[in-house]
């Protein structure tokens, strides 16, 4: 019998940090929170996001990284052996919430590496207004091949980097992200050179509350939305990458880094949009009208004719801005394969088989969402009430377990091994 290898860990708390974060950041943080947030009061839908930081979505990442570093198995195996064989459907439930993400979200990454090419070889500069951009837009939406193959390749990079285990993901987070958020500081500040004054008003109008919306359930339920979302809080995200954290890592401070690291990136993602839509806007309501345009015409569309009318400024940032935008789906598509790979290998498979087999499933499950934006929208939706009720389901097995019993085996490390 071959001798059983010890299980992959994280050399480092900053390579478990920046894959963690990496996974939360995607394309939401770039165009779904600056939308959200001005589609919601501005600065009112901010209060309730950084209250629902600290009241769900870092609390389900104590509890998520706990669980898995507990009993070292994916989110089935995890919630098996935490809650009774009769709640492992629980575990079935955010692997699949989490996967079913996946089918869309390579057609959302396969967007950014379009775009990317697009600003990068020049192309972008052809189209100056919205008109033109609107056109290029429709263009590759209305060619279900094209939109394919950029599929295609999104899934092939993101599988490259599972097949190679967690030190493949770990290696490529330590730099995926710093170069995600060197990129966006570039961005969040080259507005501010090119029209200080435009860009400020983007400032203002995302800081600046909106009292009004306070008083609106939509406006609180939108930022536990993003919230949730932008943390990938309920996902199993946190669980899968536990599997892999080394036996004296603090759960609490690790939870904390990476809700606030995300959290960071979305601020400096929302200054850098909000920044450029009105810096390059001639009146507020200019801008706001291009930020309400709609979540993917936000940055395929207007952004797009902001950065051609810089001309060879636009060129150089419109390349970093997408190029960032392809870095920040690529850690988080990761994570959606992981989470599923994980499960596989425990139940025995082969690592590079579960890569294989999963991917090719992720890749042809897409294909729906490749051909109609009406059912990728469709997902989008029901998958992130999907989230939420994963959440809600992470809280009840704490609470089965015992909210005190929970910290003091799993958190406090005191040494009481109160599962069964």
């Amino acid at each position: 019998m071959a001798e059983e290898k010890p299980p992959e860990q994280f050399s480092s708390r900053l390579g478990l940090i920046l894959t963690t974060v990496g996974a939360a950041v995607g394309t939401g943080n770039i165009w779904r929170f600056p939308r959200e947030a001005a589609a919601n009061g501005g600065g009112s839908f901010m209060i309730g996001w950084l209250l629902f930081l600290f009241a769900w979505s870092i609390p389900l990442l104590i509890a998520e990284f706990a669980i898995g570093k507990k009993t070292r198995l994916g989110t089935v195996g995890a919630m098996r052996d935490m809650a009774g064989r009769n709640f492992t459907w629980l575990g079935i439930w955010m692997m699949w919430v989490g996967t079913a993400v996946g089918f869309y979200y390579a057609v959302v990454m396969g967007w950014t590496i379009r775009y990317f090419w697009i600003a990068l070889s020049g192309e972008m500069t052809d189209a100056t207004d919205t008109t033109q951009t609107q056109a290029l837009w429709d263009n590759f939406i209305s060619s279900p091949a094209e939109i394919v193959f950029f599929q295609l390749i999104a899934v092939s990079l993101a599988a490259f980097v599972v097949y190679n285990g967690i030190s493949g993901i770990e290696k490529a987070n330590m730099i995926l992200i710093p170069c995600l958020v060197a990129f966006l500081l570039v961005a969040m500040i080259y507005p501010f050179i090119l029209n200080p004054s435009g860009a400020a008003m983007g400032l203002r109008f995302l800081f600046i509350p909106q009292w009004e919306y306070l008083f609106r359930g939509e406006t609180w339920i939108r930022a536990l939305t993003q919230s949730a979302w932008s943390t990938s809080a309920g996902f199993g995200m946190a669980i899968t990458y536990a599997v892999a954290m080394r036996k004296k890592e603090d759960i609490g401070l690790n939870a904390f880094l990476t809700g606030l690291g995300n959290n960071a990136v979305s601020l400096i993602a929302g200054v850098a949009v909000l920044g450029t839509i009105f810096a390059l806007s001639d009146t507020t309501a200019d801008g706001l009208a291009a930020v309400e345009s709609g979540s993917s015409g936000l940055t395929f569309i207007h952004l797009t004719a902001l950065f051609a009318s810089m001309g060879t400024a636009g060129w150089v940032i419109g390349s970093i801005f997408f190029l960032s935008m392809a870095f920040a789906a690529l850690t988080s598509m990761v994570a959606t394969l992981q989470g599923c790979v994980v499960n596989f290998v425990d139940m025995g498979w082969e690592r590079k088989e579960a890569v294989r087999y999963i991917s090719v499933a992720v890749a042809l499950a897409g294909i729906p969402s490749a051909i109609s934006l009406e059912f990728l929208d469709n997902q989008d939706f029901v998958w992130g009430t999907g989230l939420i009720v994963s959440g809600l389901m992470v809280a009840v097995v704490v609470m089965r377990f015992g909210v005190s019993d929970f910290r003091k085996a799993l958190i406090s490390n005191s040494g009481i091994n109160l599962l069964r």
